[in-house]
């Protein structure tokens, strides 16, 4: 995100005729699409983490008899992220279609919003899309992260339970690889 928007901030004049402007905004927009799915990726890849832990701590929890209190506030932190990151994802789309009726060369017939050109606009709402993303982005982390710990704590409970019970439980050779031993 930062370098569609630095590649965007150099162009003067994205109507020139001029070779190296025409290179620039094609770099800037090459730049802003990739910017584009990558940022959707990250946010795609939060939420599936959220749908895959939300899964296996509610199965975990009723296989072992664990308390509901993981699952609750997993989900909990689960619907408190996934609206933030959906303004993400609609941020990133709405500035590339801004960008692209700001394009000279489209036919849109925009002419900006609240007097500012359609370049203007293209460039307050792709700055808000940084900042809200930026913010976003944070809050992702610090829900996975939280989330991390939950599943953590059901990690440590299931296998003190097992222990507790003779069953076997998975620990790490001198590899590095798993092996299932029996705890006495």
């Amino acid at each position: 995100m930062a370098i569609a928007f630095g590649l965007g901030w150099i162009i003067e004049d994205a109507g020139s005729m001029d070779p190296e402007k025409a290179a620039q905004v094609r770099w800037h927009l090459f730049a802003g699409l990739g910017a584009m799915v990558f940022t959707s990726l990250v946010h795609s890849i939060v939420l599936t983490y959220f749908m895959g832990t939300g899964r296996w701590l509610e199965e975990t929890s009723k296989a072992y008899s664990l308390t509901e209190l993981y699952f609750a506030e997993s989900k909990k932190i689960k619907y408190r992220t996934i609206p933030m990151m959906i303004v993400g994802i609609v941020l990133i789309v709405l500035t590339g279609a801004m960008g692209a009726v700001a394009d000279p060369a489209a036919r849109s017939g925009f002419g900006g919003w609240f007097g500012l050109t359609p370049a203007k606009t293209h460039f307050m709402v792709a700055s808000f899309a940084v900042m809200a993303n930026l913010l976003i982005h944070f809050i992702e982390f610090q829900s996975v992260r939280r989330n991390g710990q939950i599943v953590n704590l059901v990690l440590a409970d299931v296998h003190q339970i097992r222990k507790d019970r003779g069953l076997p439980t998975e620990l790490q050779d001198e590899g590095g690889r798993l092996k299932a031993e029996s705890v006495s």
